[in-house]
């Protein structure tokens, strides 16, 4: 009985600690979320993917130059309870976006909000409690 008993607890320690990576795969701090970006442009692609799906927004800089950003997104198990799917955005839709631009340079945006280029808002989750906006 107590070989057994260690046994499974030796197993439960073993996933505890193999599973560890792939909690801190969740983790912000790749993003700078002090400095939040807003960008407006054209879809170029939209991949409804695993682990985060992926908008492919093309914005102009500051130069006027056309530049190339990877958005990602939420999980898309929580973006279907909000009307997400793979035909929500297509390619030529003029989009709005705010979040947390990436820490290290590259065009990656982490998403936090999402409109139409004309207002209308696209909703990531539950409308914000009254006051919290």
């Amino acid at each position: 009985m107590k070989k057994a008993l260690l046994t499974v607890v030796f197993a439960a320690a073993c996933i505890s600690l193999y599973s560890r990576p792939a909690l801190a795969h969740h983790g912000g701090s790749a993003y700078d979320t002090a400095h939040p970006l807003t960008l407006v442009g054209t879809v170029k692609d939209f991949q409804f993917i695993q682990p985060h799906p992926l908008i492919t927004l093309e914005a102009k800089d500051d130069q006027g130059k056309v530049v190339e950003w990877s958005v990602e997104m939420t999980a898309p198990n929580h973006l279907v309870h909000y009307g997400w799917s793979g035909k929500r955005l297509k390619p030529g839709d003029q989009i709005t976006v705010m979040g947390s631009p990436s820490k290290n340079g590259l065009k990656v945006l982490n998403l936090r909000k999402i409109s139409y280029t004309n207002g209308a808002e696209i909703p990531l989750g539950p409308p914000p409690e009254p006051g919290q906006q």
